[in-house]
């Protein structure tokens, strides 16, 4: 397995469609594989395609938070929703370290192909419903920030642009001091 590079905005494949896969294939469950050994190297709950630079509906999902629950999905779709919605704050390897308060559906049934090409049909509530709409919403090039106000958002990617100016100017200074 590998460790892969997460995309971070504003790449422009963040905000692009992800195509569907014809067949899970050994490269294909290597990629999963590869997906779940970055989101947990990075603390993630989700990791989509996009957010490692591939246009393919593939996401990796593991809410278990005392012991691992992975879930593997290849061309996950949204079926059925609640009535009701619910309010969580999210954050995104994508947008590092930056979060808000988002409302989605309070439970989800998705439908998707698993790591050995079986279907599967999963109604989820709670972290994982949000976990699974949020992550399905990178597949359609769908941020948690495009949720936000304007100026929710606008504020948002400027406080972690100051972020990202001060850690360069850090390691330029860490770097001249060697």
């Amino acid at each position: 397995m590998s460790r892969l590079t997460v995309l971070e905005v504003p790449h422009p494949v963040l905000r692009e469609t992800a195509q569907p896969v014809e067949t899970v294939t050994p490269e294909i469950q290597q990629i999963l594989s590869d997906m779940l050994e970055t989101m947990y190297a990075t603390n993630g709950v989700g990791l989509a395609g996009n957010q490692v630079g591939l246009l393919q509906r593939l996401v990796v999902i593991d809410c278990g938070a005392d012991k691992p629950e992975p879930i593997k999905m290849v061309n996950p779709e949204i079926i059925a929703r609640s009535e009701t919605r619910v309010c969580h704050n999210e954050g995104c390897l994508s947008v590092p370290r930056e979060y808000a308060d988002v409302e989605r559906w309070e439970s989800v049934t998705v439908r998707y192909t698993d790591e050995n090409g079986r279907e599967q049909t999963r109604t989820a509530e709670g972290l994982l419903a949000i976990a699974m709409q949020h992550e399905i919403d990178h597949l359609d090039g769908k941020l948690f920030i495009d949720y936000l106000s304007p100026l929710k958002r606008k504020l948002l990617l400027k406080h972690l642009e100051k972020r990202r100016k001060k850690a360069a100017r850090l390691a330029q200074e860490a770097e001249s001091a060697e």
